[in-house]
């Protein structure tokens, strides 16, 4: 072979494009199953392939007026249909700590879920979509029997939708301990009286329960033995859902972020999860598994607004000046910076999604806000560099750039505000101001020495 023919045989493979499995980084390489690259794969394909397309479909079958709050879009049985078949479902349980899944781990399932995050359908159609994911995982580490059988098994068939509700409308819901809702004991029941808003996944109509956060024993010296957390059908007697929340003029529909009131709602204590005054640890259990979720699925965002980035900035019938926007030395910079934030925050999210498998989303808090804050935030920045290369058509309807920005840009308060995880991480490190303080003091001790040991003068800066 010539060095010619070798070149040219090396540029073509260089050019052939890499499997999803191909590109999971080094660091976290060996940690990944062959199974989970297969699946990998099988999960970059069905996305690309079948729900990035079905997404227009998906929008076109939304409803008007009433409708888009009464009925769903059909083309999402038939992706859920699919994806069953291939055997994309309930990915989202790691297998260490949940028998019900599908047995991959939290690293494993963050690649997947990158993939999941560059379309509307993909998350819904694998039975991997927020709320139901994380209310799954609060049925099956805390729920009873009775529970699991009656609300956690339709959640893993897909037949029915479920919905969180913690956050109120006239307390600062930041600070989880602000929670009004009572949850009054009378009998063999719970009265429930108070409102919730952001209800994500209430305006479904498949959404049959509610997770609710109320407060059971207010007078409780212990202000996290306060509250608990209660099983609420939907439909029942005293709901009802006042309006859906737009989402800077989204309304989300079907899935919609409703504002509910409760009054004199009476539920069976039966319904309690895990019991009375339990409510701070069976958050903590959903939320932290919850935010690296968003945060996996926000990587993919970031990567589609790169990609419909570099399309805009190459598009010939585009010239700007007599020239291709990629061809403007501020473009290539953009593009550069882009590739170097979505790689660093991807390796963020999957140390803190193999510090969980290590052990539990407890002893990895840090790693979690980490990926909680940064990653949002770098998604951000990236497709507001995508809108800015469209100019005018990224912020309209004719690219999905502006939604995209809308909804990441509610991840940045959504399962507690940026600012209550920086003060938390913050705090934290700065514990180590004595130690820290102890160490630099030595070695400048030490240095000293070395000097007066050598006979040697410390020269000025200067």
């Amino acid at each position: 072979m010539s060095k010619s023919d070798f070149s040219q045989n090396l540029l073509a493979s260089s050019r052939k494009p890499q499997t999803a499995a191909e590109k999971i980084p080094i660091i976290a390489r060996g940690a990944v199953s062959d199974r989970a690259k297969e699946t990998l794969n099988l999960v970059e394909k069905f996305v690309e392939e079948e729900c990035v397309p079905a997404d227009v479909l998906f929008h076109a079958q939304v409803g008007e007026g009433e409708k888009r709050w009464s009925t769903y879009p059909p083309v999402i049985d038939e992706l859920k249909a699919r994806a069953k078949k291939l055997g994309l479902w309930n990915m989202f349980l790691p297998k260490n700590h949940f028998k019900e899944g599908a047995g991959f781990s939290n690293l494993e399932y963050g690649l997947m879920a990158e993939y999941m995050g560059k379309c509307r359908t993909a998350s819904e159609a694998t039975n991997c979509a927020a709320p139901d994911t994380g209310n799954m995982e609060v049925l099956a580490k805390y729920g009873n029997e009775a529970q699991k059988k009656q609300w956690l098994t339709p959640l893993l068939n897909g037949d029915i939708r479920s919905a969180f509700l913690m956050t109120e409308p006239d307390v600062a819901s930041s600070d989880a301990t602000n929670i009004t809702l009572s949850m009054t004991k009378q009998g063999n029941d719970y009265i429930l009286n108070g409102s919730k808003w952001w209800s994500s996944g209430a305006g479904d109509p498949r959404c049959k329960i509610y997770i609710v956060m109320g407060k059971s024993d207010p007078n409780n010296s212990n202000v996290y033995k306060q509250q608990s957390v209660i099983l609420v059908p939907a439909g029942t007697k005293g709901v009802t859902v006042k309006r859906v929340l737009s989402v800077y003029g989204y309304d989300d529909a079907p899935h919609g972020h409703a504002h509910i009131t409760f009054e004199n709602v009476r539920v069976p204590a039966s319904n309690m999860v895990l019991g009375e005054g339990r409510g701070f640890e069976i958050i903590q259990g959903r939320l932290g598994p919850g935010r690296i979720h968003h945060a996996m699925r926000s990587i993919g965002a970031a990567e589609k607004a790169l990609d419909w980035m570099i399309a805009r900035v190459n598009d010939p019938t585009k010239k700007p000046f007599g020239k291709l926007l990629a061809e403007h030395g501020v473009i290539l910079e953009w593009i550069a910076k882009s590739r170097l934030e979505i790689d660093a925050a991807r390796l963020i999210v999957l140390n803190a999604a193999m510090k969980i498998d290590e052990k539990d989303a407890k002893s990895a808090l840090k790693e979690i806000a980490e990926a909680k804050v940064m990653v949002p935030q770098m998604a951000l920045t990236v497709i507001d560099r995508a809108v800015q290369s469209y100019g005018g058509a990224g912020v309209c309807q004719d690219t999905p750039l502006a939604n995209m920005w809308a909804q990441i840009r509610t991840l940045r308060i959504a399962d507690g505000p940026d600012e209550v995880h920086l003060q938390q991480m913050g705090k934290n490190e700065n514990k180590r101001g004595a130690e820290v303080r102890e160490k630099l003091d030595r070695q400048k001790q030490m240095g000293e020495r070395l000097l007066r040991e050598s006979g040697v003068q410390q020269k000025s800066k200067l």
